[in-house]
């Protein structure tokens, strides 16, 4: 097509007189919806989506170290019990569970007959309603052989006076 057919979206000049030295730019064909009044759309959608993807890559963050202080936890709980059933002093227990716990975490130790349970609690990072508690236990048995002679001469004990119960004369 050539210029002077002026078919949609030439330049259209008006010849000789009042206006000659200017050119308008016609849009024909590109309806109500035309290029012309997309334009800002494009970043108005790019101030709406970066906003949004910075609080998704926040949360992100916070759920990963989340995890990870979650994970930190049951570590150091689990080297706690391990160091509380090899009988070590309930100072150096703590000791082993702080070295692999989270940062401003607390441990608690405690034996129960011949279970020894170390509880790790640790706050998450995290503003406001983020910020949760971590927590795990662990639980060992005791390798002190001390409740385990205690259990020898209960039995021991039962069986002595079960046959007494029994009628056998001794």
């Amino acid at each position: 097509m050539r210029s002077s057919e002026g078919g949609a979206g030439s330049v259209q000049g008006s010849g000789a007189g009042e206006g000659a030295g200017r050119e308008r730019h016609t849009r024909e064909g590109a309806g109500p919806a035309g290029r012309w009044r997309d334009r800002g759309a494009v970043t108005a959608e790019a101030a709406m989506a970066i906003p949004v993807m910075v609080i998704f890559a926040l949360a992100l963050l916070w759920a990963l170290m989340a995890a990870s202080g979650q994970i930190r936890c049951v570590d150091a709980a689990r080297a706690g019990a391990r160091a509380a059933a090899r009988s070590e002093p309930e100072a150096q227990v703590r000791e082993a569970a702080l070295s692999a716990a989270p940062e401003r975490a607390r441990v608690e130790v405690e034996r129960a007959g011949q279970l020894w349970r170390v509880t790790v609690t640790a706050p998450a990072p995290g503003p406001g309603p983020l910020a949760v508690t971590l927590g795990a236990d662990a639980a060992a048995a005791a390798e002190d052989g001390a409740g385990a002679e205690d259990m020898v001469g209960a039995e021991a004990g039962d069986t002595a006076a079960g046959e007494g119960i029994a009628g056998v004369a001794p």
